[in-house]
């Protein structure tokens, strides 16, 4: 089972070789439209064009064991607003792999890989 408190996860990742490097990512699944207009706004994301809810997922890149489960958000929640309320805790050795979604998150970890937006036109 997925670590579901955010403090905790150190300890469990701790336990685990194979935890040292890891994908943090949020995910989003669909739910059904709901009535009132307020969480309507509330549950539509604009990235997936419907109503949804979303979790944080942080999952082990060598098995891809998914080691921590956040609670479940509103669509419109972003990730990082999500890792920041999450304080999600990392053992210092972990090196964390994560997408654009997470631009300025900075946990205090070994290392932190983030892709480069890359510009039109460049090679």
């Amino acid at each position: 089972m997925p670590e579901r408190n955010g403090k905790a996860f150190a300890k469990a990742q701790a336990k685990r070789k194979a935890g040292r490097d890891v994908i943090i990512d949020g995910t989003e699944r669909r739910r059904q439209r709901p009535k009132s207009p307020e969480k309507q706004a509330l549950h539509y994301s604009g990235k997936k064009k419907t109503h949804t809810d979303k979790n944080l997922v942080i999952s082990e890149k060598k098995t891809k064991r998914v080691s921590y489960l956040s609670q479940t958000y509103a669509g419109t929640a972003h990730d990082k607003k999500i890792a920041d309320h999450e304080t999600i805790a990392y053992a210092k050795e972990t090196i964390v792999h994560q997408d654009t979604g997470f631009q300025g998150y900075r946990p205090n970890v070994a290392s932190i890989q983030q892709p480069k937006k890359s510009r039109v036109g460049e090679n």
